[in-house]
């Protein structure tokens, strides 16, 4: 006996998931051995920032640091490691990039172009809470996006 055109579906809707959970475990792996390294501008210093923007390492490549103000070096040094820390977040935004979407294509290939669809919509256009439900996920990306 043939299985039914809707468990199909959930059997490729289920390996569509294991495939990008695997995705996911592996990107947070690379993730979690990230670094940054930033070396300011007079290349005096160098900061490593981890995964979790903790200071892995500052490399002193001078010793211009001893005849400076403290101010002065530690404005180098503030500078040096946000910027590394920034650069580790834009990797982590890159790389989450990839999973946009994800939610919507999984719900998307369990209903989109079905016969389910056009059973399951008389019963979501019931339900009471479904149009504010719609109303406040739009206004919450319409706030998000600023």
């Amino acid at each position: 006996m043939a299985a039914s055109p809707f468990a199909d579906q959930i059997e490729q809707a289920m390996a569509t998931l294991r495939e990008q959970q695997a995705r996911m475990a592996e990107t947070t792996r690379e993730l979690q051995a990230s670094t940054a390294s930033v070396t300011s501008k007079d290349r005096m210093v160098t900061a490593v920032v981890g995964a979790q923007g903790e200071v892995v390492s500052l490399t002193f490549h001078t010793t211009a640091y001893r005849s400076m103000a403290p101010a002065q070096l530690a404005g180098i040094l503030t500078e040096v490691l946000n910027e590394a820390r920034a650069d580790l977040g834009a990797k982590v935004l890159e790389a989450m990039r990839s999973f946009e979407g994800l939610g919507e294509a999984l719900r998307t290939s369990m209903t989109g172009g079905t016969e389910l669809d056009e059973l399951l919509a008389p019963l979501q256009a019931m339900r009471p809470s479904h149009a504010a439900a719609e109303a406040r996920r739009t206004a919450r990306q319409e706030e998000f996006r600023g």
